[in-house]
């Protein structure tokens, strides 16, 4: 089993390359589905498919070619097979507080109920071996932060609320129809949550072993872009998930000589080599402008050989941390993997929320979650083979 998720800022081009991928693994025989993570669904536009195929299949796997297959979710489809009794109670709940009845039965469709099916569907298709390779076509940045803390939030609060919340429940129920209008949840409310939850058992395991699922970061040569994706792959990091790769789309190619383009292309090559600074030792994978609409299957088969040439997509292109954040008592360090490290003079630099940390030719760019930044005090220890940067208050130091 191979799961590749696809994430970076809207915009940069992440359906067309998951797609891509997507292609490239069919061909390869594999039996490849590609999923859209974002509510916005487009994985049928750029396939360039009939929209009412997808309407009819209800939400289900469409097969598009040989081996392939795309899934948009229908939440509303989901909602009858998974979260009915949730579902009810929710709109009841806000039936009662003066909402009309149809802005409630909207209003109950909560944020993270696509997502919690979404992870199901993924969970299914590994435990059942349904597909080969799974692509995840993501939502922007922050969205798709958000997808991958489901697993934990929820196995935190079936832990710790769970069973409290069913209980006082129970024994509350019979006093409180007598008291107020507002209706407690039955029964049915929390077997439906503690099924929905048996079934996302062991997601965060798959999504977090770097055998089965890599995170690929797609971005443009732009500063804002940039920031963006950098901040998202701080964040994967912090969950556990590998980034093997970044693939730069939309570079503007040397074929274009027009005088208008020069400053453009002058600023692009300097981003991209920020870039590589960035985001060493992970590779990066720069991907020329296309000179029209990447729409439809030869499109998206030519998009594919630009993005990976004789690469197997499937590869995981860089297999080690780049780094990796942890808590010491109140204070918080990071630690680099550098081996054959030289015990050089080491200089580091802040800049805001951003880290920068240069030993003779290694240098690197992190940026920091605020709650380190907040930190006053820096310094740099080598241990072993990692060069550890440890960030303390400052009469810690």
């Amino acid at each position: 089993m191979r799961i590749i998720f696809f994430a970076g800022k809207g915009g940069v081009g992440k359906t067309s390359v998951s797609a891509a991928t997507g292609i490239r693994s069919a061909l390869a025989g594999k039996r490849t589905i590609v999923m859209s993570l974002d509510t916005a669904h487009s994985l049928s536009d750029v396939f360039d498919l009939d929209r009412s195929l997808l309407d009819q299949n209800k939400g289900d796997p469409v097969k598009v070619s040989e081996n392939l297959w795309i899934q948009e979710v229908d939440i509303q489809e989901e909602i009858k097979k998974n979260w009915a009794s949730i579902y009810e109670y929710i709109a009841e709940l806000l039936a009662t507080t003066g909402v009309e009845e149809i802005l409630a039965e909207e209003l109950a469709i909560l944020p993270g109920m696509e997502e919690l099916s979404l992870l199901m569907h993924i969970n299914r298709y590994v435990r059942e071996n349904e597909y080969d390779v799974i692509i995840l076509d993501s939502a922007p940045t922050g969205e798709s932060i958000r997808f991958i803390s489901i697993p934990t939030t929820l196995e935190w609060y079936m832990k710790k609320l769970f069973k409290v919340e069913r209980t006082v429940a129970k024994y509350i129920r019979p006093l409180a129809k007598r008291v107020v209008d507002i209706p407690l949840p039955d029964d049915n409310y929390f077997a439906a949550i503690k099924a929905l939850f048996q079934r996302l058992e062991g997601v965060n395991t798959i999504l977090e072993d770097p055998e089965i699922t890599t995170v690929r970061m797609v971005c443009n040569p732009e500063k804002i872009v940039l920031k963006e994706t950098q901040r998202g792959f701080m964040y994967f990091s912090l969950y556990k998930m590998h980034v093997d790769a970044i693939v730069m789309n939309r570079v503007l190619p040397e074929s274009i000589t027009d005088v208008y383009f020069t400053k453009w292309k002058e600023k692009q090559a300097g981003y991209l080599q920020y870039a590589r600074e960035l985001f060493a030792p992970v590779p990066i994978f720069p991907v020329d402008l296309f000179a029209g609409e990447v729409l439809g299957y030869e499109a998206l088969k030519n998009l594919a050989d630009k993005v990976y040439g004789e690469k197997d997509p499937l590869t995981r292109f860089y297999d080690t941390k780049p780094y990796q954040l942890t808590k010491v008592g109140n204070n918080y360090k990071i630690c680099f993997f550098l081996p054959f490290l030289d015990k050089g003079n080491v200089e580091i630099n802040r800049s805001e929320d951003e880290l920068i940390v240069r030993l003779g030719s290694f240098k690197r760019h992190v940026l920091l979650p605020r709650h380190v930044a907040a930190k006053s005090g820096v310094r740099a220890k080598v241990e072993e083979q990692n060069l550890c940067v440890y960030f303390e208050d400052e009469e810690n130091g």
